[in-house]
């Protein structure tokens, strides 16, 4: 008798837990609460648009206990009831309520993994991939190691754990939003003596090797990645002494080497590594590789040098320039000119011109036309009238009696300030030629002799032409 009651409670028991997770993972479909669900779940996921946050809790928390599994395709009543709890708890100054959230938060992204280890969602890009289930759960431990820390300030060796676990199902495909706190962590943890130099390295090679594998393979969002490990990487400089060492790495490289010694591109990139180990200088392996590259990139270069010059006539324009042929680099600069089709580039070109019409063969005219050219194909550039301005200020002087001269001054100021208003780059230099040249300015006597006042607005005389606004030093 007493057997059979307790497989009867067996049984009863087996029963109650599968109905119990059930519910955990239940979906809306084909359920009398369908619509209801739905409707909640579409009300949330907008009010968490635009940050309703109270909105957001209350639709989710209905979709939330009707479904959550939502559709069984995705799990978003998880990732978005963890975001809303993360929500509440950065907000909250109760400690036992903001515990009661961590609570939470932790309970959801278990149950996302949970949810995925046995199917009860299915997204239908995984089909029957055993893979892209691992990497799902990957994605979920991921998040939920960001919100430990950027968040929850969780242990830093709980929270690696959770990212080692994160790790190992995403690999390569882990988001890039782990590189920064990880590397903060790593680098904290040695530096407490709670991590070894081999776990470090351990690290840092596995989050380079993503890098690297992303920015070679995922078209969409590599560059990111690299950024992204670029910055996170710096943070190693505070330990890259300690840690890495040439014999760590010089094996690796080797094996890289002997595997395709005539690759030149692997040969170079050798090198940089070896020298980014602080390899010593007299190392065999090194000198070797650099004396084969040395040979390579003296031959390559020979061949690429004599090609570029010969299709880009601007190279050809700056050696005559520096050869002291002038009227040669103004026809090589047109050359340039005709040739090129991006409008930057061409307004570059102008520029060197003007520079060289105006600077050297004291072609005023000339090169203010050259000047305007330029900056009409490269807009808020403020280059170009900087150039006029000089123009203005230094032929001032031969620009008739010393009332014109100090109005070509007005005409060069004017035109600095008009560069520093479209161009942040040129502003403090503009500024400073402002306060050389605004002692030079018309002084009231001077107007009044000539009959102006404050506002007046006159035409300046010789090869100048432009109309400036009277005002005084």
């Amino acid at each position: 008798m007493r057997n059979i009651k307790k497989i009867m409670f067996a049984a009863m028991c087996a029963v109650l837990c599968v109905s119990t997770i059930d519910a955990q993972f239940a979906s809306w479909v084909g359920q009398a609460s369908e619509t209801e669900a739905s409707d909640a779940h579409s009300i949330y996921r907008q009010a968490l648009k635009v940050d309703d946050w109270d909105v957001a809790y209350a639709n989710w928390k209905k979709a939330y206990e009707l479904a959550p599994a939502a559709d069984g395709k995705r799990d978003y009543h998880w990732i978005d009831g963890a975001k809303i709890y993360v929500h509440k708890f950065k907000n909250e100054s109760d400690a036992a309520k903001k515990e009661e959230y961590k609570t939470m938060i932790h309970k959801l992204y278990g149950d996302a993994v949970e949810a995925y280890k046995t199917r009860a969602i299915k997204p239908t890009k995984c089909g029957d991939d055993d893979a892209c289930y691992e990497k799902k759960i990957g994605y979920v431990l991921s998040r939920q190691a960001f919100d430990m820390f950027y968040s929850l300030n969780e242990p830093y060796s709980k929270n690696l754990e959770t990212y080692d676990k994160a790790l190992e199902k995403a690999g390569n495909d882990i988001e890039y939003t782990f590189f920064d706190p990880v590397s903060a962590m790593v680098v904290y943890q040695y530096e407490k003596e709670k991590l070894t130099k081999e776990q470090v390295l351990g690290y840092f090679q596995k989050m380079e090797d993503i890098a690297n594998y992303n920015l070679e393979n995922n078209s969409k969002l590599g560059a990111y990645y690299d950024q992204a490990w670029k910055s996170a990487k710096a943070k190693f400089g505070a330990i890259e002494t300690e840690i890495f060492d040439c014999d760590y790495f010089k094996p690796t490289y080797e094996k890289m080497y002997n595997d395709n010694p005539d690759d030149m591109d692997q040969l170079k990139n050798i090198i940089g590594l070896l020298k980014k180990r602080n390899c010593d200088p007299s190392d065999a392996f090194l000198q070797e590789l650099e004396g084969k590259w040395k040979t390579y990139a003296a031959k390559e270069n020979a061949k690429m040098k004599a090609e570029f010059e010969a299709n880009n006539p601007a190279i050809l324009a700056k050696k005559m320039y520096d050869s002291g042929d002038f009227n040669g680099a103004i026809n090589k600069y047109n050359d340039a000119i005709n040739a090129e089709t991006d409008p930057s580039k061409k307004a570059g070109y102008m520029f060197s011109k003007a520079s060289i019409q105006f600077r050297k063969l004291k072609k005023y005219g000339d090169a203010r036309t050259t000047a305007r050219e330029a900056a009409k194909l490269r807009p808020n550039w403020g280059r170009p009238f900087m150039l006029i301005g000089d123009m203005y200020a230094t032929s001032a002087r031969n620009c008739g009696d010393a009332w014109n001269q100090r109005l070509a001054i007005l005409a060069a100021i004017d035109k600095y300030n008009y560069a520093k208003s479209i161009d942040p780059e040129v502003a403090e230099e503009a500024s400073k030629k402002v306060g050389k040249y605004a002692g030079s300015m018309p002084s009231q006597e001077d107007g009044f002799m000539q009959g102006f006042k404050k506002g007046d607005k006159t035409k300046v005389g010789c090869w100048i032409g432009e109309t400036v606004t009277i005002r005084y030093n």
